[in-house]
C-alpha cells in the first residue's frame, strides 16, 4: 500500500512538503509506542473480568447500545466532516480512522469522575476493542466508498496487523487478572502513568523532527475537527442511550465512551501503516484532538460536579425548612381550633 501513497504524494506538486524525520528518531518513536502499546493494552486487560462481561451479556441492552453509539456515531460524524470540510486524501483516511477507533482507557476515568455504570464503562471498552478486529476494516471499506480517491487506498492488511498487535497484550491482561489479580491494580496505574510519559515524549520527539512545518500542515479545518468530534461523540452518545430510556449513570458512562477514541491505537495505526514521508506532520494530529478530547471531558466533569452541588443544596435547604414549615401548620391546626 505504500507505494499508491507515495506515488499520489509525488504527484501532487500543490500540496504542502512533508519532511521526513532522521531514521535514528523515526525508529526511536517506533519503538517507544510499541513499549507503550503493550504497556497500556496488558494494563486496560487487566481491568477486563470475564464474569462482568458475562452478566452484562445476559443483560446486553447496555452494551447494545453502547456498541451501536462506538461504531455508529463517530465514524459517521468523522465521514461527514471530512466531507463537509473537503479534506485531501491522506486527512481524510487519518480522520475516519479515528472514527472508526475503539474506545480508551480514558474513558474508564472519566467514567468514574461522572459517577458512572463502571462494570458497563469497563465491558464497553472490552467489546469494543475486541469488535474493532472486524468492525474497523469494514467500516474503514463501506465509508472510503464515498471518497473517489480512497476506495483502494486505505492499507487494510497493515491495519488487521496493528489490530492483532491489540488483541495480544489484552489477552495477557485478562490471564494476569484471572490467575494473579492482586498484580492488576498494580500494572493498571503503571500503564497510566507510562500512558502519560508517551505522550509527553512522543510530542517532544516529533515535534523536534517535523515542528517547523506541524502548524503549516495543521489546517483551522483539521483543529475544528479535532474539537467538534470528540463533543459530538459525547452529546450523541448521551441523547441515544437517553432515548433508550437507561439510567442517568448509563447515560454518563455511554456518553463517554462514545466521544473518547483510543489515541495510542490510532497512532499505531498510522505509524505501521503509512509511511512517514507521507503522514508527516499528522502523526501528531492525534495529540492534538486528544487534548481537545481532555479539556472537553474535563468541562463536563466541572459541569456535572457544580450540577451536584447545587442539587445538593436545594435538597438541604428545603431538608432544613422542613421543620418550620410543618411547625407552622401545626400553629394554623391549633389556630383553628381555638376559633
Amino acid at each position: 500500500m505504500r507505494d499508491p501513497w507515495l506515488n499520489k504524494t509525488t504527484a501532487n506538486s500543490t500540496s504542502t512538503y512533508t519532511p521526513t524525520m532522521s531514521p535514528v528518531m523515526d525508529k526511536t518513536i517506533n519503538i517507544i509506542m510499541i513499549i507503550v502499546l503493550f504497556v497500556t493494552l496488558v494494563s486496560l486487560g487487566c481491568t477486563m473480568e470475564v464474569s462482568k462481561i458475562k452478566h452484562h451479556m445476559r443483560k446486553p441492552k447496555g452494551v447494545a447500545i453502547a456498541v451501536v453509539a462506538q461504531y455508529g456515531i463517530m465514524p459517521l460524524t468523522a465521514f461527514c466532516l471530512a466531507k463537509l470540510f473537503k479534506l485531501a486524501e491522506i486527512a481524510a483516511v487519518v480522520i475516519l480512522i479515528c472514527g472508526c477507533c475503539p474506545g480508551g482507557a480514558l474513558s474508564n476515568i472519566l467514567a468514574l469522575a461522572l459517577q458512572g455504570d463502571m462494570n458497563l464503562s469497563i465491558v464497553m471498552t472490552s467489546c469494543s476493542t475486541l469488535l474493532a478486529l472486524g468492525m474497523m476494516p469494514l467500516l474503514l471499506y463501506l465509508y472510503c466508498q464515498g471518497f473517489s480517491d480512497l476506495q483502494n487506498a486505505v492499507p487494510f492488511v497493515e491495519i488487521i496487523v496493528s489490530l492483532v498487535m491489540i488483541l495480544v497484550p489484552c489477552g495477557i491482561g485478562i490471564i494476569i487478572n484471572a490467575y494473579r489479580p492482586q498484580y492488576s491494580k498494580i500494572i493498571t496505574k503503571v500503564g497510566l502513568i507510562i500512558m502519560m510519559i508517551f505522550i509527553v515524549v512522543s510530542f517532544t520527539l516529533t515535534n523536534i523532527g517535523i515542528g517547523r512545518v506541524m502548524l503549516t500542515v495543521l489546517s483551522p479545518s483539521l483543529l475544528a475537527i479535532a474539537a467538534l468530534m470528540p463533543l459530538i461523540g459525547y452529546s450523541f452518545g448521551y441523547v441515544l442511550s437517553a432515548i433508550f430510556r437507561l439510567s442517568q449513570s448509563e447515560r454518563r458512562t455511554v456518553s463517554v465512551e462514545t466521544g473518547c477514541q483510543n489515541i495510542q491505537v490510532w497512532m499505531t495505526i498510522l505509524k505501521i501503516a503509512f509511511p512517514q514521508e507521507v503522514i508527516g506532520p499528522l502523526f501528531l494530529f492525534p495529540m492534538i484532538y486528544g487534548s481537545f478530547q481532555v479539556t472537553e471531558a474535563f468541562v463536563l466533569v466541572v459541569l456535572f460536579r457544580c450540577y451536584q452541588r447545587f442539587t445538593k443544596k436545594e435538597k438541604g435547604t428545603s431538608g432544613y425548612l422542613r421543620p418550620f414549615m410543618t411547625q407552622e401548620k401545626t400553629w394554623g391546626t391549633n389556630r383553628n381550633k381555638q376559633e
